[in-house]
């Protein structure tokens, strides 16, 4: 029988008073204190405030709309019930918004945090990640991290004056990484930001350190681990790759609701009126042995993994060289060309003249954005078309199998 928590009686009343004497948390990030790298465009007004025009702005980015055929956890399914990204990414911003509003936070600034948080994402999930990171880090040494490629979307590909607050937010993420307690870090320009940014480039352990500069910030970070907890497992046993009773209650239950209820209610109770965000030790325990209960029932499927390596791999290496030598010479009707770099170049209208022309940037790079871009059934579609002999091929399980 499904277990829902709720808030302490004594925190419920000092929620209500507080709202009857319209207190104001100050620990909530102010629109008036937002920081753009044009400070003189997008200024604030009463129909389009500071973080709502954020979250507009990502939601007009063309890439945006790439969301819906990528990869959440299960590739190669036809099946319309599972999740695919642009899911996820609602689901995060429903739920971090949520908290935030008992907490007094700045929902628009949560909601363009989470809306962004995995638009730099690669097809093939997680999988198609750790391959595309291989292969950049085997070229020049540094290092591919979808959170951090978010953020080259908004702020390096497809500029949009993103604030810093949003970018740093996306950046800082990474939902693959639980603490039990979030204190924002003090971070206000984008120098600071810059070199954070260029840190998880080169270093690998760097990604590990990173923490938000906002609460809200922080709240998203956990909300992309309650979002994707129970969902992964609800998706699971739709497919029938798990049964019902699979999973270790825990102080939270197993389901996808109760997982979503009860450690929002634990944090909101930990947290309120507090500079940081906090969950019970009992309740951060079953957060980590809930990830790890995931990872070894789906993450680690033998059967999607044993496609990734055998097929979705190769695929990845053999279109990483060929569109390495386009992008080294420069031939403008080549496939990078045509359906790459000028797609980036007609959409990037936003004071464009200040950068450098994105196709004099390092050929490695460009191959990285392009494939990290595009969709998983995109992604079968450009190997076909470059290699229409190739001998790697992906079958989908079926909507009648």
């Amino acid at each position: 029988m499904a277990d829902y928590h709720s808030l302490s009686e004594q925190l419920q009343e000092r929620i209500q008073a507080d709202r009857a004497e319209h207190w104001q948390n100050p620990y909530a990030f102010h629109d008036e204190d937002i920081v753009r790298r044009n400070g003189d465009h997008d200024k604030a007004n009463l129909w389009r405030p500071a973080f709502v025009r954020d979250a507009e702005k990502i939601m007009h980015v063309p890439y945006y709309n790439r969301y819906s055929d990528k990869t959440q956890v299960f590739s190669f399914y036809q099946n319309d019930d599972i999740s695919r990204r642009a899911l996820h990414v609602q689901l995060v911003s429903r739920i971090a918004r949520n908290i935030g509003s008992i907490l007094g936070l700045n929902e628009s600034l949560i909601e363009a945090i989470a809306l962004g948080h995995d638009i730099g994402h690669t097809p093939f999930g997680h999988a198609g990640e750790r391959i595309l990171n291989k292969l950049y880090h085997e070229h020049t040494g540094r290092y591919f991290n979808h959170n951090v490629h978010s953020v080259r979307v908004l702020d390096g590909i497809i500029h949009r004056n993103i604030s810093l607050q949003t970018l740093d937010g996306i950046l800082c993420h990474n939902g693959e990484l639980e603490l039990q307690e979030y204190h924002p870090c003090k971070m206000s320009t984008f120098v600071e930001y810059d070199r954070k940014v260029e840190n998880c480039y080169v270093d690998e352990d760097y990604i590990g350190m990173l923490v938000p500069c906002t609460l809200e910030g922080c709240v998203v970070r956990i909300c992309d681990i309650i979002a994707y907890l129970g969902k992964d497992r609800q998706d699971a046993m739709r497919l029938g790759a798990l049964a019902e009773k699979t999973f270790t209650n825990g102080v939270v239950g197993a389901s996808n609701a109760e997982i979503i209820n009860n450690f929002s209610v634990n944090l909101i109770e930990n947290s309120y009126g507090k500079p940081y965000l906090k969950m019970d030790g009992e309740y951060f325990e079953t957060l980590r042995m809930a990830k790890k209960e995931n990872y070894e029932m789906i993450y680690n499927n033998k059967k999607l993994n044993e496609i990734y390596e055998n097929q979705i791999h190769p695929m990845f290496y053999e279109l990483y060289e060929e569109l390495l030598q386009q992008a080294k010479s420069g031939d403008k009707n080549s496939i990078l060309y045509r359906h790459h770099i000028s797609y980036v170049n007609e959409n990037n209208y936003y004071n464009s003249a200040e950068y450098e022309a994105y196709e004099e940037q390092e050929p490695n790079q460009l191959v990285v954005d392009y494939l990290a871009s595009v969709t998983d059934d995109y992604f079968i579609e450009l190997y076909k078309h470059i290699y229409p002999k190739g001998k790697h091929e992906v079958r989908y399980t079926g909507y009648f199998d």
